[in-house]
C-alpha cells in the first residue's frame, strides 16, 4: 500500500500548526510531526479505522491520533489521508 496526502489535508495541517504556534512554537511542531507518524501504521492495517458508511460506495474510514481526528479513503493499493482536525472543532 502507498499513503498519500490530499491537498485539503496538508492544508489542514497548516492551519493547525498556525493555530498552535501563535501559542507555543515547539508544541506545534510536535504536534505535526506526530499526525504526519500517525498514518504510517495503516499502511500494515489499513482497514483499523472506523468505516463511515455515509460515504458509501466510497471506503472512507477515520482513525484518532491524540486529540486529531483523520478521515482516510482506501483505493485499491492506495491509502488517501483526506481530512484532520481537533476532537473540539465543530465539524
Amino acid at each position: 500500500m502507498e499513503l498519500k496526502w490530499t491537498g485539503k489535508a496538508l492544508s489542514d495541517l497548516a492551519r493547525l500548526y498556525e493555530f498552535l504556534a501563535s501559542v507555543n512554537q515547539h508544541a506545534a511542531a510536535d504536534t505535526v510531526q506526530m499526525l504526519i507518524t500517525a498514518p504510517e501504521t495503516l499502511l500494515e492495517n489499513p482497514r483499523i479505522g472506523e468505516q463511515l458508511f455515509e460515504f458509501d460506495p466510497r471506503e472512507v474510514r477515520r482513525i484518532i491520533a491524540g486529540h486529531y481526528e483523520m478521515r482516510y479513503e482506501i483505493q485499491k493499493a492506495c491509502i488517501y489521508i483526506l481530512r484532520l482536525w481537533h476532537t473540539r472543532e465543530d465539524r
